[in-house]
C-alpha cells in the first residue's frame, strides 16, 4: 500500500497591505476504505485568529480561517501523508441486475443517488446523448464496466488536453465541439455522458502522483487533478480518470467528491482593498511516495505557525472545536 506525501502551497501577493476575509480550504484527503490520512499539517501566513474544521454535506473535510490583520502576502502550505490501497479490478463485484447497462438502481439507492443522476448542463442539441450512446453501441457489448472503461478511454484518445488557468468548467457540449479541454472539463463531460444512461456520477478532485519520466505528467497539468466516480450497485463508487483513460485509484489522492465542481474548490476567499492591489497568485502542488510515515500521530489536523511542521494534536479534538 503506497504512502504519499502531498505538499500544496498557495501564495497571494498584493501591492499594498490588504485585509483578508474568511478563507475556505479543501486540502485534507477524504478517509475511506481505500484511503487513510496518516498526518495533516497546515501553515498559514499571517497566522489566523481562528481556524476551524467541519464536514460538508457530502462528507468532505472543509477548513475555514479568519484573520485579524492586514498583509501583503497570504500563504497557505498544506502537508499531508496518505496511505492508499490500490483498486483491484479483479475483485470488482457488480450486483447481477447492474452487470449490463442501462439498468435501474433499487428504490432505496435511487432516493439517495437522485441528485447524482440528474443532468447538470443543458444539452439542447443532444450532443452529449449521442456521444454516450455511440460509445455504448460501438461494439455491441453493453456490459456496464466495459462501457465505462470504453468511455473513459475514448475521451483520452479523442480529445486534446489543453491547460487553462481560468477558473470554471467548460460546458460538456462545448468540450465535444472543440475536441479539447482540461482534466476538470473531461471529468464533467464523462459525468454528463453516464448520466444520460441513468448512472449516478460525482466529480472528484485532489492530487495525482506521476512517476518521473511519465508522459502523462503533462496531461495531468501538474499534480492537482480532477476525475469522477460512478456508483455501481454491489461495488460502490469507482474512480474513472478520462484524462488518462484509467480506472481505479492508482496514483490518485481523493480530497473532494461532489455533485457540482464548484463545491470542490481547494481554496476560496476574499480581500478588502483596491482591485489594483492584487498582484499574483502562485500554486505549487507536489506528490511524492514515502517509504514510511513521518509521525506516529494519526488523524491530525492542527494549524501550525508559519514555517513550522511537526506532529499535530488529535484530529477528533479539532473536529470538536479545540482549534
Amino acid at each position: 500500500m503506497p504512502i504519499y506525501l502531498v505538499r500544496h502551497v498557495t501564495t497571494y501577493r498584493y501591492k499594498s497591505p490588504v485585509a483578508f476575509g474568511e478563507h475556505r480550504m479543501m486540502f485534507r484527503p477524504r478517509d475511506g476504505f481505500d484511503q487513510r490520512t496518516i498526518s495533516a499539517e497546515l501553515s498559514v501566513e499571517p497566522e489566523p485568529v481562528e481556524c476551524r474544521w467541519t464536514e460538508d454535506s457530502a462528507g468532505n473535510l472543509v477548513g475555514s480561517a479568519r484573520f485579524g490583520r492586514r498583509g501583503r502576502i497570504l500563504r497557505f502550505e498544506s502537508r499531508v501523508e496518505v496511505d492508499v490501497t490500490p483498486f483491484d479490478a479483479t475483485a470488482l463485484r457488480i450486483a447481477p441486475h447492474a452487470v449490463n447497462c442501462p439498468f435501474s438502481y433499487g428504490a432505496e439507492e435511487a432516493r439517495d443517488l437522485a441528485r447524482f443522476t440528474e443532468r447538470q448542463h443543458l444539452d439542447p442539441d443532444h450532443a452529449v446523448d449521442r456521444f454516450a450512446r455511440r460509445i455504448l453501441d460501438g461494439d455491441g457489448a453493453q456490459d456496464t464496466f466495459g462501457f465505462l472503461c470504453r468511455l473513459s478511454h475514448a475521451i483520452r484518445r479523442d480529445f486534446a488536453y489543453l491547460r487553462r488557468e481560468e477558473a470554471g468548467i467548460q460546458d460538456p457540449a462545448e468540450t465535444l465541439r472543440l475536441g479539447s479541454g482540461t482534466c476538470r472539463d473531461f471529468a464533467v463531460l464523462m459525468c454528463e455522458a453516464v448520466r444520460v444512461l441513468g448512472f449516478a456520477a460525482r466529480f472528484a478532485s485532489g492530487y495525482l502522483h506521476v512517476r518521473s519520466g511519465d508522459a502523462s505528467a503533462e496531461l495531468a497539468g501538474g499534480n492537482t487533478h480532477a476525475w469522477l466516480q460512478v456508483y455501481l450497485p454491489g461495488a460502490g463508487w469507482i474512480d474513472f480518470d478520462p484524462t488518462s483513460g484509467t480506472v481505479g485509484n492508482a496514483g490518485l489522492i481523493r480530497v473532494a467528491a461532489v455533485r457540482d465542481p464548484r463545491q470542490a474548490a481547494p481554496l476560496t476567499g476574499s480581500f478588502t482593498g483596491f482591485p489594483s492591489d492584487f498582484l499574483s497568485m502562485e500554486v505549487l502542488a507536489t506528490v511524492a511516495p514515502v517509504t514510511a510515515p513521518r509521525h506516529d500521530v494519526t488523524r491530525s489536523g492542527r494549524v501550525l505557525p508559519p514555517g513550522t511542521y511537526g506532529p499535530a494534536r488529535d484530529w477528533e479534538r479539532a473536529k470538536e472545536g479545540a482549534l
